[in-house]
């Protein structure tokens, strides 16, 4: 069942459990927890944004210093350092701009190690595996999105309103993930060796492959009609859910994402990543749908079984397919200049949900995605077959 799953793989995707477990433990609450020490809708959502602009930037920035060094185990523990040193930060201080330190040592963080991280990966994986390696890495990292909620849960329960204690025990798991990155073994990469300015960021896409620069033009152009799942959670909201409810239905789906990506990785290897991540879309499409006249529980599971396996037909398949398209030399740099405009065109997203929102109503919303979806569909499709 784990043939090619290698001892890096493995260690590799733990730290991504528990450091996802850490920070799932506060993705729930944090905004209820923001609003109960005074601020406002506006200031959350700036933090927010400020906060994945750092990690959009970041990604980028340093999947090209990695390659450019040769490295990549350095940015992966400074990385994940980071982030579970900004879990107890949280407890210190609820002065805004701590608060906002905080938030920026999580996603400077996640902008060091993810690009890194993943060419790490692609460099334990062979031609014929590089789906199955990424969905087994994606089903442990979701699967920490399933206990960390979890976790949280039995928290309040018991602990209501304890959330400065919360942000401390969020630490432990986040502490264990830095252990198991000093288990790592760097592998020896051709460098370039050269310095990599910072207004350099985005510069890998005039060196880029073309068959590169296809594919990512079409997963962009998808990603600037998929916003925020936020926007899921208050559509369920609207439809008269609890917060309790909201939070199981949010657990539900992580279990069915981390259940199916390492089969569907798998399967992509087997019958053609195209195919399955064509077919990932073809399930956000239904999703998205749905949502436009879901009104009840059971119909909001049943979308978001299909908006599971959504995303582990996508997220992981699309990092191998890239993974495929570019030497393995500047695959930190492929997939860090991917994972970074995709975070600055799911802020666009977000905006201008919020805006259809506004000024029509949530059916527009999820309409547009659902179409867009189709046409971006349609586009790869095309274009897979035109290289046949």
């Amino acid at each position: 069942m784990f043939k090619g799953i290698t001892r890096t793989i493995w260690f590799v995707s733990l730290v991504s459990l528990f450091t996802d477990m850490a920070s799932e433990m506060l993705y729930p609450v944090m905004p209820v927890y923001l609003k109960t020490i005074g601020y406002s809708v506006l200031i959350i959502g700036l933090l927010e944004g400020f906060a994945e602009a750092v990690a959009g930037l970041g990604k980028s920035y340093f999947g090209r210093l990695s390659d450019a060094s040769g490295k990549r185990l350095p940015f992966v523990q400074l990385g994940y350092l980071f982030s579970a040193i900004s879990k107890p930060m949280l407890a210190i201080s609820t002065q805004l701009w701590w608060i906002f330190l905080a938030r920026f040592a999580d996603r400077a963080g996640k902008g060091l190690r993810t690009a890194p991280r993943d060419a790490m990966l692609n460099a334990e994986a062979t031609v014929d595996n590089k789906a199955t390696v990424f969905g087994f890495h994606r089903s442990m990292d979701t699967l920490g999105a399933v206990l960390g909620p979890l976790l949280t849960l039995i928290f309040l329960y018991y602990y209501p309103g304890k959330y400065h204690s919360l942000f401390l025990l969020a630490a432990v798991p986040g502490l264990v993930a830095v252990l198991f990155t000093l288990l790592l073994k760097e592998k020896k990469t051709v460098a370039e060796k050269k310095a990599i300015p910072f207004h350099q960021t985005f510069s890998y896409w005039k060196h880029s492959p073309i068959a590169y620069r296809k594919l990512i033009s079409g997963l962009l152009l998808f990603a600037l009609f998929n916003s925020s799942d936020v926007f899921l959670l208050l559509k369920m909201k609207e439809a008269g859910l609890s917060d309790a409810a909201l939070i199981a239905v949010y657990i539900f789906y992580n279990l069915v994402y981390a259940l199916f990506a390492f089969p569907i990785g798998k399967l992509a290897d087997k019958t053609g990543i195209q195919k399955v991540f064509l077919g990932g879309l073809f399930f956000f499409a239904i999703t998205y749908t749905g949502f436009a006249f879901a009104d009840n529980t059971t119909l909001f599971l049943l979308l978001f079984t299909c908006y599971g396996i959504y995303a582990a037909a996508t997220e992981s398949v699309a990092k191998a397919w890239i993974s495929s398209l570019v030497p393995s030399t500047e695959n930190a740099s492929a997939i860090g200049l991917f994972t970074g405009l995709q975070s600055v065109a799911t802020l666009l997203a977000s905006s201008l949900a919020g805006f259809l929102w506004f000024r029509f109503n949530a059916s527009v919303v999820f309409f547009a995605a659902a179409l867009a979806a189709i046409v971006v569909l349609l586009w790869l499709r095309q274009q897979t077959n035109n290289h046949k």
